[in-house]
């Protein structure tokens, strides 16, 4: 079953290598989305794709950047299918 998680990350996460981080972890998994930055100094996830890959993940950010996140929303929402990879948006 294909699911979709859009996480938004606080604390010290824009300038640190944040996404490029995200993006060499999602790449390593069956998953599609996209990491940014927002203007408010948070970092937007959204991640589709099988859901152990998919909490796999986010698991793998949490252990590798979590000296960073000081808080981090997760919403759970229905896959759509838009994305063919997974990489930065600007």
């Amino acid at each position: 079953m294909t699911v979709r998680r859009h996480v938004t990350y606080g604390g010290m996460v824009q300038g640190v290598g944040f996404r490029y981080t995200v993006t060499r972890l999602a790449r390593a998994r069956p998953v599609t989305g996209f990491v940014r930055n927002l203007a408010d100094g948070r970092v937007e996830l959204v991640a589709e794709g099988a859901e152990g890959q998919v909490l796999g993940l986010l698991a793998d950010v949490a252990e590798r950047l979590g000296g960073h996140i000081h808080g981090a929303q997760v919403v759970e929402e229905p896959a759509t299918g838009e994305f063919g990879d997974f990489g930065i948006m600007f």
